[in-house]
């Protein structure tokens, strides 16, 4: 087993996603995210177009698209960098700066 580590302490904004506050950088397929199955479709937020459409909002960032799933939280580094945080995981990970 590798050597253990603590991350590394930095302050970052975080803004629960909402649709329709342009957070996101787009949207892609709901078919084409489950045909190519670049991730588990589970818990992904699905928004129907007037078009009928199913598609994923996501955001972009160092690693690739990142879809938004219900409940996340979008991590926005002093950097500029963005990430998507789980509900889940939220609370553990960050705590409030007074």
């Amino acid at each position: 087993m590798g050597k253990k580590y603590k991350r590394a302490s930095l302050d970052v904004e975080a803004v629960k996603y909402e649709l329709g506050k342009d957070m996101e950088d787009g949207f892609e397929s709901w078919t084409k995210v489950v045909t190519n199955g670049w991730i588990s479709a589970e818990g992904l937020i699905k928004v129907t177009k007037e078009d009928g459409r199913v598609v994923c909002p996501f955001i972009k960032n160092r690693r690739g698209v990142i879809f938004i799933r219900e409940g996340d939280y979008i991590i926005y580094e002093e950097s500029g960098e963005r990430h998507c945080c789980g509900e889940d995981k939220f609370s553990s990970r960050f705590s409030p700066v007074e």
